[in-house]
């Protein structure tokens, strides 16, 4: 009889709902809500074909780099947080970050506390280092500080805490300064990590900016990435934390990938120095995914009416709705047939019921096809 294939740790990963949904849904002829993704006529493919050939005339532009990201990277990464540059940690992408992150701090067996919807991303980080998952609700204020703080007081002592601070993947929301303030007390008190998950920070169209939990304690490690705001494949991402733990994050990079790319970064590192053209491209991204937001929700009210509980989105890419009486996981094939695209909550729940939800991303579609969308939905749930 020959051993299993895959390791323990590997079985222990759940597999992604969202990638094997993208097939189904990105047919040409279905309207998708679905991908997380930014709109791809908003990446700014001129800018950064020019930076490419700046950094091009580097003469270490295509020479590896030093583990924790070239300098220069580090450095406008470090500028735009408002950090020291020795806190600031360059990773191939944000979502590699959050796993050298996992490896660096958490051992089998040892608990980490996630949102319930979860970023699938973060769960399966967590499940491949076999860790004792614990899921709290995220509601309007975001995570519940109140259910948390009885976890605690029940004698559950986490290493971390997750929590995507900003316009939550999937719910939408933003953690408001209570609970944030509660989140960095229960951290100061129990002592564990906030991992705080923040690549939708910059993409605020409505509102005011809430201080990041990151200024509140020490004991807040953030994460961020050039992604949504740049471009996907550039694949440039980043840590801020205390030095010693960038120090275990390092180690263990070099043994993942020993460095990232030096040309994507020296590409970002000059359109994130270049603060003229960034402050008018965000805003230009603000007022764009502000536009289609509205759109999706009077297209909500319009064919949904009362049927669609939600909250109004005030940034990011997603609106979480909730049709009670739904099961939008069956629902998913008719509404396909109808020609629209979502990803059913049931994907994000780690403990939670969460068949009658809905994410809906808003980013890649114009507002006429949003309409549209919303449309074929209402028709799919009659």
């Amino acid at each position: 009889m020959s051993a299993p294939l895959a390791s323990k740790a590997a079985a222990n990963v759940r597999g992604s709902a969202i990638r094997d949904l993208l097939a189904l849904t990105e047919r040409p002829e279905v309207l998708s809500m679905a991908g997380g993704l930014p709109a791809p006529e908003l990446l700014p493919a001129q800018r950064i074909s020019a930076a490419a050939q700046n950094a091009l005339a580097d003469p270490g532009a295509l020479q590896y780099t030093a583990s924790a990201g070239a300098a220069r990277c580090r450095a406008a990464v470090a500028d735009r947080l408002g950090v020291d540059q020795a806190a600031v940690l360059v990773t191939h992408g944000s979502q590699q970050a959050l796993s050298l992150l996992a490896q660096a701090l958490v051992d089998p067996g040892e608990v980490v506390v996630v949102d319930d919807p979860v970023y699938v991303g973060a769960l399966q980080v967590f499940q491949a280092v076999r860790a004792d998952i614990r899921a709290i609700p995220i509601g309007p204020d975001g995570t519940d500080a109140d259910e948390l703080t009885r976890l605690l007081e029940a004698g559950v002592r986490p290493k971390i805490v997750h929590t995507v601070s900003n316009f939550h993947n999937p719910r939408g929301v933003t953690a408001t300064a209570a609970t944030r303030d509660r989140l960095v007390a229960l951290a100061d008190r129990y002592g564990f990590w906030i991992v705080e998950d923040d690549p939708y920070g910059e993409l605020r169209f409505r509102g005011e900016t809430i201080e990041p939990i990151a200024a509140r304690s020490d004991r807040v490690i953030r994460l961020g990435s050039a992604s949504k705001i740049l471009a996907p494949a550039l694949r440039v991402g980043w840590m801020s934390a205390p030095v010693e733990v960038l120090a275990v994050v390092e180690r263990l990079r070099q043994a993942a990938d020993l460095c990232g790319s030096t040309l994507s970064q020296l590409i970002v590192a000059e359109l994130l120095a270049d603060t003229p053209w960034l402050t008018a491209h965000l805003a230009t991204q603000r007022t764009e995914y502000q536009a289609r937001c509205d759109a999706l929700v009077t297209a909500l009210h319009a064919e949904l009416g009362d049927r669609a509980i939600f909250a109004e989105p005030e940034g990011g890419m997603f609106c979480w709705v909730q049709i009670p009486g739904i099961d939008a996981e069956q629902l998913l094939p008719t509404a396909v047939e109808h020609g629209v695209g979502y990803v059913p909550g049931a994907a994000f729940a780690v403990a939670a019921d969460l068949r009658d939800c809905l994410r809906l991303s808003f980013a890649t579609l114009t507002a006429d096809r949003l309409g549209e969308a919303v449309s074929r939905l209402g028709r799919a749930a009659l």
